[in-house]
């Protein structure tokens, strides 16, 4: 799988808007592959959300729930350690859609290797706010060692990552940094700054 360099998560107690509003804003400024991630509503509400948030030109990709996935013709899902099992997510959804898979240390993303999944998620890679159940930080010390382990395995960093730090974050080996608070800490300027992170990172070799 070829990550684009951004991986935008939807947050929309920070950011004050719905899911689709979330998704509109960050594939205009260029965003393509963006995870829904969604902790507190109602099942039925998440659908709701999610069949609105379905636009042309996005990889869509669903956190947690295969079935609402599968549900609205989203392109994927992203499955956590305690997640179904991404084998049995893998039949459900068929060979062609994305699956990535969450992993905090350097066992579990060599693990992850070997499962039928698209890219690994490899975090914390910094402290975050955006999440209070977090495994202990790897830095980019521990990122160089994950991408050295993994060889060439899509690679997805999370946790913590700002404007400031994104470059240094892919220069440690990552193919594509996942954000949340970058990019939508201020709802009127989403856009903008999904559109300023990927002119940072575009001269950075893929």
């Amino acid at each position: 799988m070829q990550l684009p360099q951004i991986y935008p998560l939807t947050d929309v107690q920070l950011s004050g808007l719905s899911h689709a509003e979330q998704v509109k804003l960050l594939s205009v400024g260029g965003a393509t592959l963006i995870q829904l991630r969604e902790k507190h509503m109602l099942a039925r509400e998440f659908y709701e959300q999610a069949k609105l948030a379905v636009r042309p030109g996005v990889q869509l990709i669903i956190n947690d729930r295969v079935d609402i996935a599968l549900a609205v013709g989203a392109q994927g899902v992203h499955l956590g350690q305690d997640d179904m099992p991404p084998e049995a997510a893998r039949k459900l959804l068929g060979p062609e859609a994305v699956i990535g898979y969450s992993t905090h240390n350097l066992e579990q993303a060599i693990a992850a290797t070997k499962l039928p999944i698209d890219y690994v998620a490899i975090g914390p890679i910094f402290a975050t706010t955006t999440k209070s159940d977090t495994a202990p930080v790897l830095g980019l010390a521990g990122l160089r060692v994950v991408r050295e382990a993994i060889g060439d395995f899509p690679l997805i960093a999370i946790g913590g990552i700002t404007r400031g730090n994104a470059p240094e974050v892919i220069e440690a080996g990552a193919d594509s940094v996942a954000v949340i608070s970058a990019l939508l800490s201020n709802s009127g300027l989403i856009e903008e700054a999904t559109r300023s992170l990927l002119r940072d990172l575009q001269d950075f070799p893929r």
